[in-house]
């Protein structure tokens, strides 16, 4: 029995702009290619991460790289067949009832060359400053209006450490018990090479994607660029591109 048996509307919650692709693209496009309504609800607009090298890095630290950001999100979902972007925070993914708020990149930085940890930069709007209660229940509520049949996330440990990740992964679980929605985690391969956890984790082999999820990839200039089977972060991290992922559905 597969994790999408009988799923025709699913929302992926993500972090940032790009972890979309990089994480889940490949999924989303096998999903969207199968008739599968897909949306993409994404916590933050990736405001402090780093600029690859080049004409953009300009940008880098300055109020331009947001709506930038947004824009290369909204070109990539577009290449997937994805619905978005939707913000969380934002109607409709904000409980009813409260007014908009803002989550915020909180930051991060390499405890080693391939595990990420919290950085100094998170303010009080920081995604990770916010409580797992609220932002679920704004998460719930863009659930209820997808009228969702499955919501997938990261797994535990936010697939390499990131706290914006991490946080992520409890309130997709939290939400998903709130909006009465089955929850699964995306299993990764890790940075490091060594094996994931596939304990319940159904894998799927996308390797048939690789040319189709080049615009998607390609969209997201300011954050990566592609070599061969690789994306190479702006820092200079090397990251091979996710066309094996693994799915584990909790009930």
């Amino acid at each position: 029995m597969s994790a999408f048996d009988g799923v025709r509307r699913v929302v992926f919650a993500h972090a940032h702009p790009d972890d979309e692709t990089l994480a889940t693209g490949a999924l989303i496009q096998h999903l969207t290619r199968s008739g599968v309504a897909v949306a993409v609800v994404t916590a933050t607009r990736g405001e402090l991460g780093a600029v690859v090298p080049g004409p953009l890095s300009a940008l880098e630290g300055t109020p331009e790289l947001e709506p930038h950001r947004v824009g290369e999100l909204t070109a990539a979902l577009r290449a997937l067949g994805a619905e978005g972007p939707y913000f969380l925070g934002d109607p409709p993914a904000r409980a009813i009832g409260l007014a908009p708020r803002r989550y915020t990149d909180s930051g991060m930085r390499w405890i080693t060359p391939t595990v990420a940890g919290p950085g100094d930069e998170a303010g009080p709007d920081a995604f990770t400053a916010a409580e797992v209660a609220e932002a679920a229940a704004d998460l719930a509520a863009f659930l209820r209006f997808w009228r969702a049949d499955l919501v997938v996330s990261y797994e535990s440990d936010g697939g390499y450490g990131h706290p914006d990740h991490v946080h992520a992964h409890h309130v997709g679980v939290h939400a998903a018990e709130l909006a009465g929605v089955p929850f699964a985690e995306v299993v990764s391969i890790p940075r490091d090479g060594s094996q994931p956890d596939s304990a319940g984790v159904e894998w799927f082999d996308f390797d048939e994607y690789y040319h189709e999820l080049m615009p998607a990839l390609t969209a997201h200039a300011s954050q990566f660029t592609v070599d061969g089977r690789d994306a190479i972060h702006s820092g200079g991290q090397r990251e091979p591109l996710q066309l094996r992922t693994g799915v584990r559905r909790r009930a």
